[in-house]
């Protein structure tokens, strides 16, 4: 189940990036209305990932690192950067749909290429942590996000 959960996540945060890089070269090329609909739907991928990582804590609880000690506060510092990075990627994503709904395209075209670009980069390390956590090292023990994000 953790694995499966975990996976889905990945799948879904890396489904977004992809359909909202399509959305970019869209617009780039004028496409408005296929823009539009890419770009939502990678916002609703991205909230699916959202209601997946949740499901998962809750249900399941977040996965320790399980590599080498030698490892662990590289992984620790990455993971922090990744979560604040995803946070402010979010916040972003949510100032540039708003702006979008409400016709503000202005607001929209300043914002939209920072938080597209933070997006990739939050989709990239989630990717890096997936790796790490579940496939290059065998899985650490399951416990809950405060003892996870402080390395105990």
């Amino acid at each position: 189940m953790q694995l499966f959960l975990a996976s889905l996540d990945e799948l879904c945060i890396l489904a977004s990036a992809v359909v909202m890089a399509v959305g970019w070269h869209q617009i780039r090329h004028r496409r408005v209305e296929s823009h539009r609909r890419l770009m939502l739907a990678g916002a609703v991928l991205a909230v699916l990932f959202f209601v997946t990582y949740v499901l998962k804590t809750i249900v399941v609880g977040d996965t320790s690192f399980g590599g080498p000690a030698a490892w662990r506060l590289p992984y620790q510092v990455f993971l922090q950067i990744h979560s604040v990075l995803a946070t402010i990627a979010a916040i972003l994503g949510i100032l540039t749909l708003r702006a979008a709904y409400r016709e503000r395209f202005s607001a929209h075209r300043r914002l939209g290429p920072w938080t597209l670009v933070l997006w990739f980069i939050t989709a990239a390390s989630g990717l890096v942590v997936f790796l790490l956590l579940y496939i290059i090292f065998p899985p650490g023990p399951t416990k809950n996000l405060f003892h996870v994000w402080t390395g105990h």
